[in-house]
């Protein structure tokens, strides 16, 4: 099982900062060979929702309070190291981080864009498609509403 902790930006040490920012590379980058602007400023308006086995971080995602990255408060950057994703780790930082924007942000509605292929895991999470299909970075994405 992983642990969970939540983070402002300025709470984070410079060792978890580089960690998360690695693991979002290995995975948005490098196995998804996908070039883009990952660090993008938004990270300091985020919470950090850090997974971690062991000591070492293995998931994580970001959250928003609503009007910092849609109108609805969201989550994002939902990554779970490739050797770890069989342990149900996604669903893991994925509740983690719909109860921290319950706690924190008094929030039950979430938006996400998330990757076309994982709609069935959202769907499991709660999560239903709302418009189209769209590119995102050259990756098709669709945005999908928690309430």
């Amino acid at each position: 099982m992983i642990t969970t902790k939540i983070s402002a930006f300025n709470e984070l040490s410079i060792v978890e900062l580089y960690d998360l920012l690695q693991l979002r590379s290995e995975v948005f980058v490098v196995e998804q060979d996908c070039v883009y602007q990952d660090i993008d400023g938004k990270d300091q308006k985020a919470l950090h929702v850090l997974g971690y086995k062991n000591e070492k971080l293995v998931a994580y995602t970001r959250i928003f309070k609503p009007g910092d990255y849609f109108k609805e408060a969201s989550i994002g950057r939902v990554v779970v190291m490739k050797g770890e994703r069989a342990h149900n780790y996604g669903n893991v930082i994925m509740n983690a981080s719909i109860n921290a924007i319950k706690m924190h942000y008094n929030e039950t509605i979430i938006k996400i864009s998330a990757q076309t292929y994982l709609k069935r895991f959202y769907n499991n999470l709660k999560f239903m498609e709302i418009g189209e299909e769209y590119l995102e970075d050259g990756i098709p994405h669709i945005a999908m509403l928690y309430s």
